[in-house]
């Protein structure tokens, strides 16, 4: 089985004000250690750097060393792959995007989402419920999900 994960988790396990930070911090190493396939796309990789360093954000924020240090610490690990958008792209989006209205905050979702579907993941771990709204995406939250916690 391959997986990928959300922003979002990536974040708390680096947020230690967070009331979910210990949490998604063991996931999180659960993840790294393996052995199954880890997708690590590369808008995640973005919105982490960018959510994580930010001072308007998060109350201690990271510097960008130690954000990137997290990031090349995963990258660096043999069963974990960075993904991005492949020719045909746009179709595959459309695709997603068919059946909902996609606008605002759902944009970066349906982007990560149609990026997945191109890469044949089909499991997305995220504690945000938008993700379930997908056809073609099962979107499991490791704080409610027993094979998460």
């Amino acid at each position: 089985m391959s997986y990928a994960l959300d922003a979002n988790l990536l974040l708390y396990a680096s947020d230690a004000s967070s009331a979910f930070h210990e949490r998604a911090a063991d996931f999180l190493r659960r993840c790294a250690e393996g052995p199954e396939l880890f997708y690590l796309p590369w808008p995640v990789v973005m919105a982490y750097l960018r959510i994580a360093t930010h001072p308007a954000i998060f109350e201690r924020p990271l510097s960008p060393e130690v954000a990137s240090g997290n990031i090349e610490s995963l990258l660096a690990r043999p069963h974990v792959r960075p993904v991005g958008e492949l020719d045909e792209f746009w179709p595959v989006y459309r695709q997603a995007t068919d059946t909902l209205v996609t606008r605002g905050n759902l944009v970066p979702d349906a982007h990560l989402v149609a990026l997945l579907l191109q890469h044949g993941v089909r499991t997305l771990w995220t504690h945000d419920r938008d993700f379930r709204r997908f056809e073609g995406i099962r979107a499991l939250d490791p704080f409610t999900d027993p094979h998460g916690a």
